[in-house]
């Protein structure tokens, strides 16, 4: 089946969010590709996810891809939803999206803490992911101890940095609006390693223009569940869970990570996939 993108400003652009969204039957990208395929016939939902984290959240023209993507389009497949509107969830705002009822669920890197928690409800995990080290193919640094002296680039506003420099004080922090802007400096040598995400880390290093080019290492040293948020009390959060649930134990789960983020990907086998999503209300 053939599917076009139709772009519209959604009543979200009432609520000075300044968001796009963007639909279609497919959720954005045709049969071919989509690990899960919605039904034919059943209602719609808007899902928040990223459209800026290669491997997670990325909208390319009128497609869309990425783990959290492909996880969102078999969550919804399995709920019987027919048509997706994805909508761009920027971090800052998504509490604020679920709350106004903007978006139904958000997809997006969204980590299950007890502060979001007394806001927003989350349907999860369905992956756990743990901050790491991101270097060049050929670096030498194996691990944080190694960053002594060394460039470290995250996005301005994240802890990440600080966090290693507990670990190695001497590191010499880099920070950047994006990471993208992270990515491209670490390829032209400018950084000696990027953190944040093992996950969005492997995306980036699994982007055609990087390929080759990059390497994770260092393990992860923390734990970040992502979850699927929903508006606080929402009667569907179980049957998010459970749908969370079958997307894990049919090997779509898989499919979608490996589609993404490569199949040579090293997530933390231990804790993933996640055992026992549940609704956290």
């Amino acid at each position: 089946m053939k599917y076009r993108a139709i772009c519209a400003a959604t009543a979200a652009a009432a609520l000075g969010l300044g968001l796009t969204a963007c639909g279609g039957s497919s959720g954005g990208s045709s049969a071919s590709d989509a690990v899960c395929k919605l039904p034919d016939s059943g209602p719609s939902v808007k899902i928040g996810i990223k459209f800026d984290q290669p491997g997670l959240g990325l909208k390319d023209g009128d497609k869309y891809t990425g783990f959290d993507v492909d996880i969102a389009r078999c969550v919804a497949a399995e709920m019987g939803y027919s048509k997706i509107t994805f909508v761009e969830s920027p971090s800052p705002q998504r509490e604020k999206m679920l709350a106004a009822g903007t978006v139904k669920m958000i997809a997006a890197t969204y980590s299950i803490t007890p502060e979001r928690l007394k806001e927003v409800g989350f349907a999860g995990p369905y992956f756990v992911a743990g901050q790491s080290l991101l270097v060049g193919k050929d670096s030498k640094i194996t691990n944080v101890k190694g960053l002594s002296g060394k460039k470290v680039c995250s996005v301005t506003g994240s802890t990440s940095v600080d966090n290693l420099k507990k670990e190695q004080p001497k590191l010499v922090p880099q920070k950047y609006d994006t990471y993208s802007a992270c990515a491209e400096a670490l390829a032209s040598g400018s950084i000696d390693a990027m953190t944040t995400d093992d996950a969005i880390l492997a995306g980036y290093s699994n982007q055609a223009a990087y390929k080759d080019k990059f390497k994770l290492v260092g393990g992860t040293f923390s734990e970040e569940n992502y979850g699927i948020g929903l508006k606080k009390g929402s009667p569907d959060c179980n049957k998010v869970a459970a749908a969370i649930k079958k997307t894990l134990d049919n090997g779509n789960w898989k499919k979608a990570l490996e589609n993404n983020l490569g199949s040579d990907y090293k997530y933390n086998k231990n804790l993933n996939p996640p055992k026992s999503p549940s609704c956290k209300a």
